[in-house]
């Protein structure tokens, strides 16, 4: 009897043992196939209890400017066009877009190009029939008017627009937990007719004001200025595909909602969000600036757009937009230093 039960007792032991190995290994494999997986587990999570009350916030944000299109470049995963236009709002003073980046996506190559233009470059507003700084044209006309203004000027197509109230990048920021900036030296305003706004160097993580500052900076030059707002953009992407808790989406959309219009359709932006969020890895961003110099007419201040160098970037542009070009034989923006 002594015998048998001992017997009983090592076979227990190992269909236990047998038992929980085999569980063991159930748990390593479902938490290897989540971490082989998370991003498209979280992309499930997403689409299965957010996406709803995501899109219902975009739409609040479509505002269409007379001519799209339902087929577009986008919808395929061309390359296509998208004007980003910031809008500082401030107290008794007439909205005006003080950043304008022509920017061309490629999305089977997650690459994109952002092309900054001048704030005062001097150049034919489409619409009004003078000649006078591009950001005035928001003033006068919104975006349909900054679209106009923007594709006489670069001779392209501008197939999106996106604005942004940069009284909304504060809030935004914040959400996510501030941003990375490279900031290794003091950023402070010296002129008494600016506003008070200083930085300090080597922060590990900047807020949502210390952000707005950093691009709203202008003391230096129009190229740094430009340069900032650039970084900025990637630096906050970076910070959103960080983001481990997805119920944060809801939260951050209904912020820029508020603070953003577009006439990208809301399935349309969240077909390209998907796309960029299942990439191992950000767009690779590419910059450039509209060079020129500065040039007084009468008491006001404009930048002048050098000939050779709009034609050159006019060129760039049309490079980046043709889809049947390859991405090793993209033209890369040369040098501005």
């Amino acid at each position: 009897m002594e015998a048998r039960r001992l017997r009983r007792s090592k076979k227990s032991s190992k269909s236990n043992k047998k038992k929980w190995i085999s569980i063991s290994l159930i748990v390593l494999i479902i938490a290897g196939a989540g971490f082989l997986f998370r991003k498209e587990l979280s992309l499930f999570a997403f689409n299965t209890l957010l996406k709803k009350d995501v899109k219902t916030t975009l739409d609040k944000s479509y505002k269409p400017v007379g001519y799209e299109k339902e087929d577009t470049p986008a919808l395929k995963g061309e390359p296509f066009s998208l004007l980003l236009l910031g809008v500082d709002q401030r107290d008794n003073e007439p909205s005006r877009s003080d950043t304008i980046i022509y920017s061309v996506i490629r999305p089977k190559d997650n690459k994109a190009l952002l092309v900054s233009i001048p704030r005062d470059t001097y150049t034919d507003i489409i619409g009004r029939d003078v000649t006078s700084k591009v950001n005035s044209a928001y003033a006068h006309g919104g975006e349909k008017m900054s679209i106009d203004t923007v594709e006489n000027l670069l001779n392209n197509k501008v197939d999106f627009y996106g604005t942004v109230n940069f009284n909304g990048v504060i809030d935004v920021v914040d959400a996510v937990g501030g941003v990375k900036l490279p900031i290794t030296k003091l950023i402070e305003n010296k002129n008494p007719l600016h506003e008070k706004l200083r930085i300090e160097p080597n922060k590990p993580i900047y807020s949502g004001p210390e952000a707005l500052s950093y691009v709203r900076y202008r003391e230096d030059s129009d190229f740094k200025r430009t340069e900032r707002q650039r970084i900025f953009i990637k630096a906050f992407m970076e910070k959103v595909l960080e983001l481990k808790n997805i119920t944060k989406v809801p939260e951050l959309i209904e912020i820029v909602g508020s603070n953003f219009s577009t006439n990208m359709d809301a399935n349309l932006v969240l077909e390209l969000a998907e796309t960029m969020y299942l990439n191992d890895t950000l767009p690779d961003f590419e910059s450039y600036m509209l060079q020129g110099n500065g040039k007084m007419r009468g008491s006001t201040w404009y930048y002048d757009i050098d000939s050779e160098d709009l034609e050159y970037t006019q060129n760039l542009i049309s490079n980046w937009l043709n889809g049947d070009i390859n991405k090793q034989d993209l033209i890369h923006p040369k040098d501005m230093n």
